[in-house]
Formats: structure tokens, sequence, C-alpha cells
């Protein structure tokens, strides 16, 4: 009888009919995991394999709204496809964007900073009057840069893509989930975008007139021992909420991870790191009551349509 089981046991082990024990051991964190476990604050999300290109997980992905900061990471790009010289200096000009006026900055008016710095801060601790310069500076001019902005969405397949300035500040700039998961994929391949988009900190020397500020990396997770933060960009406003775009590792694997619209100064951060646990043990924990009343009532999908004529 003995003999009889072992021989069967042989038998579907090589016929695959005993796989599924044996997959759910060996998969690990690759098996597809249930998404009843993962709860999360955000209006949208998406996360995305890198290695294989499947999505793992989205929330509202299609939905578009404004991105805020996020911006800026196009912004960065573009310069870097004009392959303009990082050692020139240019001044602080903020003339062509009108959504500057009345933002407060520490940054001087007229003075100058080398590219490469004005695309450090800009990416690192989201400065805006470093992102309006590097538009205006740009060859033909601010014009010239906005369309080159939306030239470079539509050819990485971004569709339901809008930009009309460089910051972020306009609610007419505008995405979703999905199309910024193509940006981060496209994003990875720019070294100098890794590199200053996880700097923690820096103190940059301004001249004409000659001064210096500290800057900090407004993601917090680039502190975090536990996080391998390839790539980042944080945005907020009051019509766009809190958001975060990131290249990091999940599970052993490379992933790219969207969050828009979530609830209070951490809550993005914190949805990255339910997802995170998500990916990982099969569950997130808990969303605090309150920002899940938020995302109930401001309920994206709802804003579908206004973010769609936005983007005319």
């Amino acid at each position: 009888m003995k003999i009889h089981l072992s021989i069967l046991s042989l038998f579907l082990v090589l016929t695959g009919t005993a796989a599924p024990s044996i997959a759910a051991a060996t998969e690990g964190t690759s098996a597809p995991r249930d998404t009843s476990q993962l709860h999360i604050a955000s209006g949208s999300a998406m996360l995305v394999d890198l290695q294989t290109n499947k999505v793992i997980y989205s929330s509202n992905p299609d939905v578009i709204v404004p991105i805020a900061s996020v911006s800026k990471l196009m912004t960065a790009m573009v310069v870097l496809d004009a392959k303009q010289s990082m050692d020139e200096y240019i001044s602080v000009n903020i003339s062509d964007t009108p959504e500057m006026k009345g933002v407060f900055s520490r940054v001087k008016l007229g003075s100058e900073l080398s590219r490469h710095e004005m695309m450090l801060i800009t990416l690192m601790s989201s400065e805006n009057r470093a992102a309006a310069s590097l538009a205006h500076h740009y060859p033909g001019g601010y014009v010239a840069f906005i369309a080159a902005m939306n030239a470079k969405a539509k050819s990485l397949g971004m569709m339901s893509t809008h930009y009309v300035e460089p910051t972020g500040l306009s609610v007419r700039n505008v995405s979703t989930a999905r199309d910024l998961s193509k940006l981060l994929a496209a994003a990875r391949h720019y070294p100098m975008l890794t590199q200053l988009s996880t700097t923690k900190e820096k103190t940059v020397a301004f001249r004409k007139p000659n001064y210096t500020l500290g800057f900090h990396n407004t993601d917090h997770l680039v502190n975090k021992d536990k996080w391998n933060i390839k790539l980042t960009k944080t945005g907020f406003t009051n019509q766009a909420g809190h958001c975060l775009v990131l290249v990091t590792e999940m599970g052993n694997r490379p992933v790219s991870l969207v969050i828009l619209d979530a609830f209070g100064k951490y809550t993005h951060f914190a949805d990255a790191g339910r997802i995170r646990n998500w990916v990982e043990t099969g569950k997130s924990g808990s969303v605090p009551d309150v920002a899940l009343r938020y995302k109930a009532e401001k309920n994206l999908k709802h804003y579908q349509g206004n973010a769609n004529q936005a983007a005319k």
C-alpha cells in the first residue's frame, strides 16, 4: 500500500497535479495578492512590476486629476533631453509663469545658479522658482518648453496628460496614475534624475548676489533605511491633494508606484508603506477613518468630467 501511495505521489508531482501547494511555497512575493486585503487612503494609485511591465495593483488608474509638483519630473526630463550645459549659470526668472505670482520662495529673483543645481532643488525640494527658471532658459523660450513637455508626454503614450506650466501650481497640469507610471518607466533611464531626486539634502551657493540656502528632500522615505528609493517626486496643492511617485523595490523586484490625491501630510507615505506591506506579506494594515472619509467625500470619479475639460 505504501509503495502504491509513493508511486501515486510521484506521478502527481511529475504531472503537475500537486503543483498548487508547491507553487505556493516557491512563488513568495511574486504570487498574486488578494486586493481585498489592501486598504489605502489615496484617491488613485498604480503599482507596476518594472521587470514584466505588469500592473500589480491599481485604484482609479485612469481618472484624470491635477498632479501638482509631480509635474517637475517631466520638467527635468525635458531639460535633459535638450542637452543644455549643466554647468551654465542661469538667472532666477519667473516672469513667464503667472502661477508664481504671490508664491513664497527663499530664492531671490535675478540671482544665479548653475543649471545642475537648479535641477537639483527642483527635484529634491520642489523649488518652484527653480523649475520656472529652467523653462525660461530653454532653447526657444518658455512656450517652446511647454510644447516640449506635452510632446514628450505624447511620445511616451501619456494620452491623458497635459501641461500648461513647469511647476505644477496650475490645476490644469493633469494626468492619471497609469500615465505617470509610463513616465516613471522612462525616467528611470535618466541617471541624473535618480541622483538628484534621491539626494537627501544639500546647501547650494547662489551668486549675484552671493548667498547660500539649505534644501531637504520632500520625500521622507529617502531617509528610511528600509526603503531603497531609486527615483522619486512629491507634490501638493489643495486641488491635487498629496501626491507621490517613485521607483523602488518591493518583494525583491523593481517597481514603480504612483499615489495621487492623498489626505494629510503623511498619508501618501503611509499608503506607500501599506502597499509594500501588502506586496510582501499579503496584508496592508488599516487606514485612519479621517483619511477614508476624505477619500469618500472627494470621490475622484465625480471629477472625471471636470478634469477632462481642464485638460482641453
